[in-house]
């Protein structure tokens, strides 16, 4: 018989794939005062604000990160990471920062701006308006990830391999 503290006997939360698929519904770009309800917000360097509205996710952390899509990238950073597809890039790194409750710091030094196939995230990165955004997802802690679960279009749903939970061949959409 399994201890309670067993990964067998953790919740197993169903997985998200068709809401990430369905992101662009669940996202409003307004004013920081308009989005006070959102369930979690991105703050960008124009004033405005992109608030997340999906559905409760429970047994899930949802993070989203938003960069105005023509923002110059700023030199060291083009110098360190390049400019191609930077903000693509940018946003993910910071959902996934934001997700592993990691400072962007710690997580340059280990990845750089991409995102690790073995991590536990599921992310999407689309175009809305004149931004950049992506809505990530994750596990919440202590909560174990069900392997396999409905796919969507441009997401794909984590699948165990071993201990490691990880997205073969993810790399979102935009």
């Amino acid at each position: 018989m399994p201890r309670p503290s067993e990964p067998s006997r953790l919740a197993r939360p169903r997985p998200v794939p068709v809401l990430l698929a369905a992101a662009e519904r669940h996202l409003r770009i307004g004013v920081p005062v308009d989005l006070a309800d959102a369930v979690t917000r991105s703050h960008l360097d124009d004033g405005r604000c992109v608030g997340w509205y999906g559905p409760p996710t429970p047994g899930w952390r949802v993070a989203i990160d938003a960069e105005r899509a023509d923002a110059p990238v700023p030199p060291a950073l083009a110098r360190r990471f390049g400019v191609e597809d930077f903000w693509a890039r940018w946003t993910r790194a910071e959902c996934c920062c934001k997700l592993a409750d990691v400072p962007v710091a710690a997580w340059w030094r280990r990845h750089g701006l991409s995102t690790p196939a073995d991590g536990p995230a599921l992310w999407r990165t689309l175009r809305v308006a004149d931004l950049v955004v992506t809505v990530g997802v994750a596990p919440a802690p202590g909560v174990a990830p069900a392997p396999g679960g409905v796919s969507a279009p441009g997401v794909v749903p984590a699948q165990r391999t071993g201990r490691v939970w990880s997205r073969p061949g993810v790399r979102g959409i935009l």
